[in-house]
C-alpha cells in the first residue's frame, strides 16, 4: 500500500476516500485530522498534497501539503464540552513525532507513527 501519493480538494466527501486508501487506524486518524485541519482553518476546497510514506526506524510518515503558507496548526486545549478542537491532540497521541515544514508555495503538515526499533 505504500507509498502513496494523492493529489485532491479538501472536500469532506474525500477525507472518507482517503481513509479507505490507507491501512492502520492510526495511519486513518491522522489522515482524517490533517486533511480536516486543511478544510477547516485554510477553506474547503484548497488543493493539497496527501502522502503517506515508510520513514526511518520503520515508522510510516503522513504527510498533507497545502497551498497556505500563514496558516499554521496550533496544538490547543479543548473544554470538555466542545465539539471541536482536539484534532492535533489526537495527532499527538498517537504520533511519534510530528511538524510543519514550511515552503516557498505552502506547507506541510506531516506525522510519523511507529517506534524506532
Amino acid at each position: 500500500m505504500l507509498p502513496l501519493t494523492v493529489e485532491l480538494l479538501a472536500l469532506p466527501k474525500e477525507v472518507a476516500q482517503v481513509r479507505r486508501m490507507v491501512e492502520g487506524d492510526d495511519v486513518r486518524l491522522c489522515v482524517s485530522e490533517l486533511l480536516t485541519n486543511v478544510i477547516r482553518h485554510v477553506g474547503e476546497g484548497t488543493p493539497v498534497t496527501v502522502r503517506v510514506v515508510a520513514a526511518r526506524g520503520g515508522r510510516t510518515r503522513v504527510a498533507v501539503t497545502d497551498p497556505d503558507p500563514r496558516v499554521w496548526p496550533v496544538l490547543r486545549v479543548a473544554a470538555d464540552d466542545a465539539e471541536s478542537g482536539r484534532g492535533l491532540a489526537l495527532l499527538e497521541a498517537v504520533a511519534a513525532r510530528w511538524g510543519v515544514d514550511q515552503g516557498p508555495y505552502g506547507k506541510t503538515v506531516w506525522c510519523e507513527l511507529g517506534a524506532e526499533r
